[in-house]
């Protein structure tokens, strides 16, 4: 069985297991002060353009989306997601246990847009009503869509224009900016956002997000509030190494390029076969809408993740990772011309 369920099954790159090896007797500081998470800050610093941002690194993106937004929002405000946003159905209610409303907006692609932000603003001025405080983005999105840049910026105008951050999830940030679509760059996102995280998980780390503070004004005592949420390591090296080896000689970046290829190559599959797409991704998910007879057909050779029905129809996910062979993408290809 071949399995394009998601990106983050596999362990990680031999990149990163070789360093933490080698560095496995290294007597270090804790709670990520030792001098690979200090280099992987700089790094992260250089590959962004920027020296005056602070990066926090933690264990998974429900860590990093709790932490980050409990930060950023005041006890009587509520953040505005897409409907289908990571923190609105996949968290468990994470944001809402600690007090804060998150604000569903319907949409058909994943995307928030700044019409919608800026009416659900308006509608907040009674008194009675959660004051937004915070508008989260997945970049990409939950459905493998990316924002560009203007729909970066007029979201941006909108959250600087009435006192609300802007938070991105970048969960699966590499395979965005490494989409041929893409026309935005990490500086472009550092600088748009007051806050984001690039993710390791599910690009070719064991684990963990570097969380990075843009805005001077959520930056005082982010220390304090990791410790408090249960988010710093006393092994805060483990997280360090990995992001050191993620940023060196752009690792990170060649590993979703090759991935987004890959995915390019299963959507360019099910096209030529006539097999409609759920939503036009460019990045490392694919969304199909097969026939249920053709939905049986693959799973007897490959798992996927199933995102929906659409009468007797099944929407398909195949998600392609840093591990994804070629043997694999073609023993898709070859499946799908039998479909």
């Amino acid at each position: 069985m071949i399995s394009f369920n998601s990106d983050y099954l596999e362990g990680c790159t031999a990149e990163i297991l070789d360093a933490l090896n080698k560095t496995n007797l290294e007597q270090t500081e804790g709670y990520g002060l030792d001098k690979h998470s200090e280099r992987a800050r700089e790094l992260i610093k250089r590959k962004i353009g920027r020296s005056d941002v602070d990066i926090h690194f933690v264990s998974g993106g429900t860590q990093a989306n709790l932490l980050t937004l409990s930060v950023l929002l005041s006890p009587y405000q509520s953040v505005i997601s897409a409907d289908s946003g990571h923190i609105a159905i996949h968290e468990t209610g994470s944001i809402e246990t600690t007090g804060h409303q998150v604000i569903r907006v319907k949409n058909d692609d994943g995307k928030l847009n700044a019409e919608d932000v800026l009416e659900i603003v308006r509608a907040a001025e009674e008194d009675y009503t959660a004051r937004p405080g915070a508008v989260y983005i997945s970049e990409s999105t939950e459905s493998g869509t990316i924002y560009s840049l203007d729909e970066l910026k007029a979201l941006r105008k909108v959250t600087k224009d009435n006192g609300i951050a802007l938070f991105i999830d970048g969960a699966r940030l590499a395979y965005a900016l490494e989409s041929t679509k893409a026309d935005f760059t990490l500086r472009d996102i550092a600088d748009l956002s007051d806050a984001f995280y690039i993710g390791g998980t599910k690009c070719g780390a064991l684990f963990g997000e570097a969380i990075v503070i843009c805005s001077d004004k959520y930056k005082k005592d982010f220390r304090k509030a990791m410790k408090a949420r249960g988010a710093m390591l006393a092994k805060g090296r483990i997280l360090g190494i990995q992001f050191e080896t993620l940023f060196t000689d752009d690792l990170y970046f060649r590993l979703a390029r090759e991935a987004n290829r890959k995915a390019d190559e299963i959507k360019n599959a099910f096209k030529a076969h006539g097999i409609r797409l759920y939503a036009d991704s460019y990045t490392n998910q694919q969304f199909v809408v097969l026939s249920d007879a053709q939905a049986e057909k693959i799973k007897e050779n490959f798992s996927f993740e199933v995102w929906g029905k659409e009468g007797d129809e099944t929407i398909a996910r195949f998600c392609t990772s840093w591990a994804t062979g070629e043997d694999a993408v073609n023993a898709l290809k070859d499946a799908i011309k039998t479909l």
